[in-house]
């Protein structure tokens, strides 16, 4: 297979890391970024051609953008927008700064990548842009709010997309996976440490339990899944004639998939309900 080049945010851990392994192995020319210069050493150590790029620092995604093209004569084939963090916490407790800071990364810099490079592959005539959202970016789960209205809003900037590259040899696709083993759960307890005061909050008690189970080793949620289920999808939405528009990841997404089709919004809501 003649070498394609492809960019990847989030590559620290989880399905940005096994990704970028899987690809490179695959015969792909790999972009394999983080947020940390450690990790970029890291990942650069194990073979990946690695820089920074923070979604949050639009110098950052301009700055890794320019540095990509440099080595690719300009040229980018494929992109998945992998890099994102969950906030745990009530809605009622989620400040307006919390909020914004779950948007900037999970949303506002994930679009900002993403129209930076659509006019180098209008220009090439092809590529392919690959978004990772969640099965939560379509049912909603208690205490996961900002996670959810984040991944609600790129699942609609990028069906909108869909219909404004209709015309164009630019496929787009949505990557909606359940329970991933990572550390995602990790990551969101020390941002639910950073943004939720639990000892003035009316959900004292849930937030309780909920720390047991950020804290938990190991799986926390049935039928999860090792990041390489994901690589199998991103794998398809490359290389396929025709990619789906979006790609199911575990039990949970092909179960709230198929009864967010045939229930009422109240017995979904009820089933969501007891699921948290």
């Amino acid at each position: 297979m003649t070498k394609k080049f492809v960019l990847i945010t989030g590559c620290s851990s989880g399905i940005g890391y096994e990704v970028a392994h899987g690809l490179k192995k695959r015969g792909y020319s790999v972009f394999a970024t983080a947020r940390k210069a450690d990790d970029v050493a890291r990942l650069q150590q194990e073979g990946l051609e690695s820089l920074i790029l923070d979604l949050n620092d639009s110098k950052s995604i301009h700055t890794a953008v320019e540095s990509v093209l440099d080595k690719t004569n300009g040229r980018l084939y494929g992109l998945f927008n992998n890099a994102a963090y969950g906030l745990p916490g009530a809605v009622e407790d989620i400040s307006r700064a919390a909020l914004r800071e779950q948007f900037e990364t999970n949303l506002f810099g994930t679009h900002e990548l993403t129209c930076k490079i659509l006019p180098i592959m209008r220009e090439q005539g092809e590529g392919r842009i690959i978004q990772n959202s969640s099965v939560l970016g379509f049912v909603a789960l208690s205490y996961r709010g900002a996670y959810n209205a984040s991944k609600f809003a790129l699942e609609g900037l990028t069906d909108t997309l869909t219909l404004e590259l209709a015309n164009t040899n630019i496929k787009i696709s949505l990557i909606e996976p359940g329970p991933i083993r990572s550390k995602f759960r990790a990551n969101g307890y020390l941002m639910y440490k950073k943004h939720i005061n639990a000892e003035q909050s009316v959900h004292k008690d849930r937030y309780l339990k909920m720390e047991q189970r950020l804290l938990t080793e190991g799986d926390a949620a049935p039928f999860t899944l090792p990041p390489e289920a994901v690589l199998k999808k991103v794998i398809h939405a490359l290389e396929s004639k025709n990619p789906k528009t979006r790609y199911y990841v575990t039990f949970p997404t092909y179960l709230f998939g198929y009864l967010k089709r045939i229930l009422s919004d109240k017995m979904m809501n009820r089933i969501l309900k007891r699921v948290t």
